[in-house]
Parts: structure tokens; sequence; C-alpha cells
């Protein structure tokens, strides 16, 4: 293993915020993460998968482990369906299109969430309808107090919208380092009720869609509204949708009329948060080299050198705008660090 110090992690972070670790470690095996956990049990650590979810505000005073395990196999298999087990350090995205050339469904409304495998389930990654925990079996994880290795079921990780137990009870305890996903083989379940992917579709003279179809509507759909991050920074959508109540969603309706809505059931609404900000003003706002993106509102971008700072400002400026406007508070989706 080779460490670092004094790194840039400009390279790893999706924002291409520039920001230095104290040292650092590109980590490509188990053996090697259970050695470094053991012998840095008592200093400060970070870990770093896609760098796709985060907004570096500092530098990085610890030990930041790069997390880059390798690989993709399939572990079982029925007639139907197949059970993969994928790497912490596999890009999500490539893992899609890896699971299309083998013709397996389930994963073909997530392609191009930037990121990691091992990342998706802290989020519960989600998209057109799509979430991980919809095809998710299990995650092995490393404990970073004993370096033990413990397998999370489904109800172990406790998904909900953008959440899971690593984000509340466990986080920053463990380090995820595979994934095992139950996709289809055959008599796939496409989603394709989502407005959008049913317009791309339909524009693209598509009746009777593949799972590649609705992968490539997907990324249509996703490259006409959000920046490639290698061309301007960013982590896609950095704020998560808000959910509200019923009574709270018609006073706001009273309010504003054309806000559009999804019911979650007879007590809970879902008000998209990017239709709020660009109500509020601040969609293709720009201040200095950092600003909000002008095709989608949920997006704030680096255009080449601003600090984490500037962009964290901005997105409490949003929040507390938002708030005075609507009386609804929107959560960062990102994490701040």
């Amino acid at each position: 293993m080779t460490i670092i110090n004094h790194a840039s992690i400009k390279p790893f972070n999706t924002f291409g915020i520039e920001a230095k670790a104290q040292s650092y470690c590109d980590v490509t095996s188990i053996t090697t993460l259970k050695s470094l956990l053991k012998e840095y049990h008592d200093k400060p650590l970070f870990v770093l998968g896609g760098g796709s979810n985060m907004l570096l505000t500092k530098d990085i005073e610890a030990l930041v482990l790069h997390i880059n395990l390798k690989g993709i196999e399939v572990v079982s298999e029925t007639e139907n369906t197949v059970v993969i087990k994928a790497m912490a350090g596999e890009n999500w995205h490539n893992f899609v299109l890896w699971c299309l050339q083998h013709n397996y469904g389930g994963v073909e409304n997530l392609s191009l969430i930037p990121g990691n495998i091992g990342t998706a389930p802290i989020q519960n990654i989600g998209a057109y309808g799509v979430e991980l925990k919809d095809i998710f079996v299990s995650c092995e994880a490393i404990n970073i107090e004993n370096q033990a290795l413990r397998t999370f079921s489904k109800p172990d990780c406790n998904f909900g919208y953008r959440e899971s137990i690593f984000k509340q009870d466990l986080k920053g305890q463990y380090i995820i380092t595979s994934v095992k996903l139950e996709l289809t083989k055959a008599n796939h379940q496409l989603r394709t009720n989502y407005g959008v992917i049913k317009n791309e579709l339909e524009s693209n003279g598509i009746e009777n869609p593949t799972i590649q179809d609705i992968s490539d509507a997907v990324i249509a759909i996703r490259q006409s509204k959000l920046p490639d991050p290698k061309e301007i920074g960013n982590s896609g959508s950095f704020f998560k949708n808000p959910i509200i109540t019923v009574e709270e969603f018609r006073e706001l309706e009273r309010n504003f009329p054309a806000v559009p809505s999804y019911k979650l059931s007879e007590e809970a609404v879902k008000v998209p948060a990017g239709w709020l900000i660009e109500k509020a003003g601040f969609k293709g706002k720009r201040f200095k080299d950092y600003g909000v993106h002008n095709k989608q509102a949920l997006v704030l971008v680096n255009y080449g050198n601003a600090n984490g700072k500037e962009i964290f400002e901005l997105a409490q400026l949003i929040q507390n705008t938002v708030k005075r406007l609507f009386n609804i508070t929107i959560e960062t989706e990102v994490n701040i660090i």
C-alpha cells in the first residue's frame, strides 16, 4: 500500500473543489482496508467513494481511504432471476451498462446516476420511480472499530427516501465493501409510468420498450437536464424533494395552484424541490464562479474555481428563501464536509 501525504483530492470529488488530504491511500483490497483500519484505529479517518455526493468546505485533516475495490460476479440464479455481487469501488453507471449487456433487468431506470456501488445503499439511490431497495438483497460492510465483516439484509438497512441506517444510527461506523442485487433475466418488470420516460419513448416511436430502450431514454433525459461533472463541477441533485402532509400541501396549493406534486399516501405528498427553487428565482442564477444550473434548479454548480464554502452559503440562502416563501424546509441530499 502507498500512503501519500498532503494529497490533492480535487480529482476525486465531482464538484471539482480543491482540497487537501492530510494523507491519502488508494484501497484496492479488503486485506489492505482491514490493515489500515487496525493500524490507524486511534487516528482520524475519512472514507471516500466515488466523490459524487459530497461538498468539501475545508481540507481533510485525516487519512483518506479511497475505496477502490473492484469486481462483479454472478453468485446465484434461477430461470428468471440472478443475484449479482458487485464490489464497492465499481462505478455505478458502468455496472448498469454491464447488466444491460447481459440482459439483466431492474437497474435501467437508475442509469447515469453518479457515484460508486459502495455508496448506493447509504443514499438508497433512486430515480424515475425506482430505488435501490427495490432490487437490494444485502451488502457486506467492515466495522471500522473492530474490522469485523458483517452482512446487512434489506430489513437491516432500514431504507427510506434517500436514507438508510448508514446515514442514521450507524453513520461513520461501517465501510461497505460489496453489494448484492437481485435482477431479472426474463419477464422484466418495466417501469415506464414516469411521465418523462413515457414522453421520451413516444418521441422515439417506441411502443414495446426493452430495458435498453428505457436506459437510453433515462440517459437522454438526464443529459438534457443535468450537467456532466467532467465539464461543470456538480454532484447531481443537491436537495431532497420535500415530503409534506396533505394539509400542508392544500395550504401550499391555495397560494400556488400550479404546484406539481406526487401523492405518496393518504397522509403524505412529495413536492419537487426543483420547482420550489425555480419559483424562488434561483434557476440559472450565477454568483461569481458558482451558481444554480440553468436547466435544473436542483443542481448547484462550480464553474471552475469556486470553493466549497461559497457553494454551501448559496445552499443555505436557497433553503432560507424557500422556507420564507413556501413554509417548506428542503434538506440537502449532498453531504457537507
